[in-house]
């Protein structure tokens, strides 16, 4: 029998930390491709991409944005690239799928269901700040709904059904599974599935083991072969969940959007450092690490050769 493989996603920045949480945070595009082809070169299969502003850090979903530094990253490495259409709370679905829509990635991400997304208990551990927005958007988190109805779910859905992408389907409770078999079932999303469970989000499902097995069972009971799964720990429960997901037949993704740390009271030096901590779980359960080409291979992708940059 070959050796299972295990994809290895890595999301590079994200719009969750803010610039002064840690210094490692890539912000301009010459820091996002650094990390993302580091990450790359340490063993990750697929690449998650979101924009910051250069000089404040803030999120930035405009197409000029991204297209500083998707064709670098391109050009740098064979890794799959993931387009955010989650972008930040406080966007539109227009504005979050705008870059997507303009690239064409091979994948991009889809958030399936509106949510209380709470960041403000940051504010507790972090006193001051580089920049003036930062503790206000963390603080406005405590009375705000990240969006994504079933409107807004089909607009991003039928948006770029001719471009070929395929999604990150990121799932942070069981009612997401819910609502993405209600898409599966009206034939508006086409297997494989690749379904990124969320833990450990405020608003969303817990990290006790129980909550990853009950997430697992419910996905398997919906979609049976017709996805492929993958887990998505937050902060200190990223390894600890990449190791119970990997041990169970899961995929993983790790990151400085996930987690900034790489164990107690130590500040990851890049993303890179949390895939090669990812690779040697892996590993040490006697798997094989996805190439870049597998991921194509496992998600059905179009390849490279098909996006817009």
């Amino acid at each position: 029998m070959p050796t299972r493989k295990v994809i290895i996603t890595c999301a590079v920045t994200g719009a969750i930390h803010t610039p002064s949480m840690s210094p490692h945070l890539p912000v301009t595009p010459d820091e996002i491709v650094d990390a993302a082809v580091g990450a790359a070169e340490a063993g990750a299969a697929i690449v998650h991409l979101h924009a910051r502003h250069p000089q404040t850090g803030r999120p930035d979903q405009s197409p000029e944005a991204f297209g500083r530094f998707l064709p670098r990253i391109k050009q740098a490495t064979k890794a799959v690239i993931n387009i955010t259409t989650g972008g930040a709370p406080f966007m539109t679905v227009q504005e979050r799928v705008k870059p997507a829509e303009t690239f064409k990635p091979e994948v991009a991400s889809l958030n399936m269901g509106s949510m209380n997304f709470g960041l403000f208990p940051m504010l507790e551990r972090y006193k001051s700040f580089k920049h003036d927005w930062e503790a206000p958007a963390l603080e406005a988190s405590r009375d705000l709904i990240f969006r994504n109805t079933f409107k807004d779910i089909e607009f991003v859905l039928r948006t770029l059904s001719d471009s070929g992408t395929r999604f990150e389907f990121e799932c942070y409770d069981v009612g997401h599974l819910y609502n993405l078999a209600h898409f599966l079932g009206r034939g508006l999303v086409k297997p494989p599935l690749f379904v990124q469970t969320v833990f450990g989000i405020l608003g969303g499902i817990g990290t006790h083991p129980e909550d990853v097995m009950h997430m697992r069972r419910t996905a398997d009971r919906l979609f049976g072969d017709q996805y492929k799964w993958s887990v998505l720990g937050a902060g200190r429960n990223q390894m600890p969940i990449a190791a119970m997901a990997a041990a169970m037949g899961g995929n993983v993704r790790v990151g400085l959007e996930d987690s900034l740390w790489s164990g107690p009271g130590k500040l990851a030096a890049s993303s890179a450092e949390q895939v090669r901590m990812a690779q040697q779980i892996i590993q040490g359960l006697g798997l094989d690490i996805a190439t870049p080409d597998d991921a194509r291979e496992i998600l059905s992708l179009k390849g490279a050769d098909r996006v817009n940059f």
